[in-house]
């Protein structure tokens, strides 16, 4: 799995997987697959969904539609973040995960 390190904003530092908002119009998948685009240089794949999780954070309520996904074309190029790493099941702990994707790696470890 690939978890990125956020290099701005309130959670600089903090470790997520990639991706980002949904636009007007937009699908969860379409809205993945854009965010990669920009935030990674990379095409993907967007294959089964993982979870819908649910978070609400001191200022505001986070909807994040989850999805298991392949890399198309790219390199995984950081345009926005300080760090990336390849995590396997065993290493899921070895980052600093953020609060709302901590529930998603507990779903993760179910599923593996």
């Amino acid at each position: 799995m690939f978890a990125t390190q956020r290099g701005y904003g309130e959670w600089k530092d903090g470790w997520e997987f990639p991706g980002g908002k949904i636009e007007t119009g937009e699908t969860p998948e379409a809205a993945l697959k854009r965010e990669i685009q920009e935030e990674l240089d990379t095409e993907i794949s967007v294959k089964e969904r993982i979870d819908t999780i649910e978070y609400d954070y001191p200022n505001f309520h986070l909807s994040m539609d989850c999805f298991w996904c392949e890399i198309v074309s790219g390199k995984l190029e950081l345009k926005e973040h300080e760090a990336a790493r390849w995590l396997t099941k065993e290493s899921l702990d070895s980052v600093d995960w953020l609060s709302a994707d901590k529930a998603l790696i507990e779903k993760i470890r179910l599923m593996l």
